[in-house]
């Protein structure tokens, strides 16, 4: 990874590649591609990428909303970040190696202190107001700086811990932190969050939410955009890695109907599954390959995952007997089946979730907690009584359509479930920018039905929706013991350490039931065997996935 230091900056290569053999070995349960890189065949250049997208709520990923996977997926064909997640054929899903992407090499020379030495010749996108400029450490520093302090950033947090970050020379940036963190590269190359903007598109249009705004370093650049039909990118002649992209041009198209995309990925309007991260739906699944015998499939555990979060800072929800029993009621292979029609692709997830295979809490470690992932309406309807409400109570139930009909589907499906036990939810429907605005932010009253977003490590998932402050907190969970323990993990570098505290923080909070964590079924990729050297994965980094990628017809 280019240190230069004994000191450890997180977990290892050599750690990261036992958890994708670990990863790999879980996952390996359905219909499995060869996984050898393709570097046997040469590449061919030129050619269109055609993927199912999404419409972006705008397109400023410091601003409110600038959460969304609906930017970040888009984001990461336009935009370059310091460090990046090694993709590829070769790269089992669920592993997450970081490798140098801006940056040419690095230091570190104390536990807090990082120096990035960045690669000398990368350009800018050459449109106005940038006009294909270099990149240079200054640009990090605006980026990051811009990333602390934007007004209303979701994901300020994964940078809680950094104090400053300073120009050493042109290509020369210095990171100091708080204290330790031993998650820091790993966050560096998370395509949720990090990509490296230039300070002149801000000066000039006053914010980054225009599309006229999206330039980057990365492999594709924005042409042309229509909301809720396309954006067109196009190849960066001047991209830092020569050769790449071998794709001249990716047609991002957005389809929120079910239906229409399915029809359309059946009549060969796309060349990867028309569902997040290039996967199918269940239900669609044998039909599909029926009439396309000839895709490439790859089934993975998929990480995500609903849940029921609610306003614990207040009654009835600050009784841990209430929020028990929410759990209790919640049959999570009812959940997976009303959404795939099958019961046994169905994974419990603790707090970290199952596909995070070196993480997540082996079941039989909860202890006495594991029994609050279990349905049982009889207990579920005991606790509540023992709390004061045998006649149960209503609260509303918000969310979003925003996730498409199977998400529906899972929100009707927990509200009849907590009636069974008496709890009665009515369900408030938001539009989806409305609701990351409001909702997601933790602006509600009573509870509500989400998705998890899909960290690739487990830091973020127990820092982002546990700790107080964090604006993904929306259960306002306010635990010392769990901040006690959240604190230290991350200043701890030796892996099986951090995992034993990783482990019981995460007993402590299922014991607690903050949120009802829901579950979680394995996906299905799927893509043309015309594109090569191509291999789906978990997260948002669409671009990292196809940039090595081509088209064979």
């Amino acid at each position: 990874m280019g240190a230069s230091t004994p000191v450890e900056p997180g977990v290892s290569r050599r750690d990261l590649l036992k958890l994708g053999g670990a990863a790999l070995a879980a996952a390996a349960i359905g219909p499995q591609i060869d996984l050898s890189p393709a570097s046997a065949q040469a590449p061919k250049r030129g050619g269109v990428f055609r993927v199912r997208g999404y419409d972006p709520p705008h397109f400023d990923l410091h601003a409110p909303g600038g959460i969304s996977f609906k930017l970040h997926t888009l984001l990461s064909f336009t935009h370059s970040r310091l460090f990046k997640h090694k993709a590829g054929p070769g790269v089992p899903v669920g592993v997450f190696t970081p490798e140098p992407d801006l940056v040419e090499s690095w230091t570190q020379p104390t536990p807090t202190t990082y120096v990035f030495k960045l690669k000398p010749g990368v350009r800018w996108h050459n449109k106005p107001p940038v006009n294909g400029r270099e990149l240079v450490a200054e640009d990090v520093r605006y980026t990051f700086e811009r990333f602390m302090t934007a007004k209303g950033h979701g994901n300020r947090f994964l940078m809680e811990s950094l104090d400053r970050v300073e120009v050493l020379d042109k290509h020369t940036v210095k990171f100091t932190l708080k204290e330790p963190y031993a998650w820091f590269i790993d966050v560096l190359a998370t395509p949720m969050a990090c990509a490296i903007i230039p300070k002149e598109a801000v000066e000039k249009l006053g914010d980054l939410r225009k599309p006229d705004a999206c330039i980057g370093t990365g492999p594709w650049m924005l042409e042309s955009y229509e909301p809720n039909v396309k954006a067109i990118l196009v190849r960066h002649p001047d991209y830092f890695v020569s050769g790449l992209p071998y794709v001249d041009r990716v047609e991002w198209y957005v389809d929120e109907d079910v239906s229409s995309r399915t029809a359309a990925f059946l009549a060969g309007k796309y060349d990867f599954g028309p569902e997040f991260i290039s996967a199918l739906r269940w239900p669609d699944l044998e039909t599909i390959r029926k009439k396309k015998p000839n895709l490439v499939f790859h089934q993975f555990r998929n990480t995500v995952w609903s849940y029921l979060h609610m306003r614990t800072d207040g009654p009835p929800f600050n009784d841990v007997r209430v929020r028990r029993a929410i759990s209790m009621a919640v049959n999570r292979e009812a959940i997976v089946e009303a959404t795939t029609g099958r019961k046994d692709i169905t994974l419990l997830n603790p707090p970290v979730p199952a596909g995070l295979v070196e993480w997540t809490i082996p079941l039989e470690q909860l202890g006495d907690a594991r029994q609050y992932l279990d349905y049982n309406p009889k207990e579920a309807k005991r606790l509540l009584a023992a709390a004061g409400h045998a006649g149960g109570f209503k609260t509303p139930l918000h969310s979003t359509p925003g996730y498409g009909p199977d998400f529906v589907d899972t929100i009707q499906t927990y509200q009849r479930q907590l009636k069974e036990a008496g709890v009665d939810g009515e369900i408030k429907m938001k539009e989806y920018g409305a609701y990351i605005a409001t909702t997601y932010y933790g602006k509600y009253d009573g509870m509500g039905v989400a998705l998890f977003t899909p960290f690739l490590d487990p830091d973020n998932y127990l820092w982002a929706y546990h700790m107080p402050g964090s604006p993904r907190n929306q259960s306002y969970v306010n635990d010392g013991k769990v901040v006690e323990l959240l604190r230290e993990q991350r200043r701890t570098f030796d892996p099986k350490k951090r995992k034993e505290l990783i482990f019981e923080a995460q007993r402590q909070l299922l014991s607690q039931c903050y949120y009802a964590y829901g579950p979680s079924g394995m996906a299905t990729g799927a893509w043309e065997p015309y594109v090569k050297n191509f291999m789906t994965n978990l997260g948002y980094d669409y671009g990292g996935r196809m940039v090595a990628a081509w088209l064979d017809r």
